[in-house]
């Protein structure tokens, strides 16, 4: 099942942040991904989160980065970047399938356009089943957008 993220979400979000950007985190671990979560609820901000009764699995998040403090899959200021991760015991089973549809569907009844997100090279093809495409090849990294 699937609810809304709201602020006490953000521990969990913040622990998913290690699954989502491990392969950046084993890059360079002090890079800034605390970003993604920091201040939670500003606009802009949204996502939802997978569960079991009492039992988180899962979270999909977007939210708005300026140009100035860019996020990972960056494209511009009016389009929200897009996290997702499953922790590992919960993979396999369509649960980031359906988190990021619900994401997706959020983001458009949002009013926005477009969605971005950064997926490790070789690592693309579950977004691009998802209407995902890439727009820049970095050194492993890919940023890839969709268009709502």
């Amino acid at each position: 099942m699937l609810r809304p993220v709201d602020r006490q979400d953000v521990r969990f979000l913040r622990d998913m942040l290690r699954h989502a950007y491990h392969w950046r985190m084993a890059q360079d671990p002090d890079l800034p991904v605390y970003r993604y979560v920091q201040n939670w609820g500003r606009p802009g901000d949204a996502g939802v989160v997978a569960f079991d009764g009492l039992n988180v699995h899962g979270a999909a998040w977007y939210r708005l980065f300026s140009a100035d403090e860019p996020g990972f899959g960056f494209v511009d200021e009016q389009t929200p970047e897009l996290t997702i991760a499953v922790v590992p015991s919960a993979r396999g089973h369509g649960t980031g399938a359906e988190l990021l549809e619900a994401l997706l569907a959020s983001a458009g009844s949002d009013g926005f356009a477009q969605v971005s997100l950064s997926a490790e090279d070789g690592q693309t093809g579950f977004y691009e089943k998802h209407g995902f495409h890439p727009v820049e090849d970095d050194d492993g990294t890919v940023t890839m957008l969709a268009t709502l």
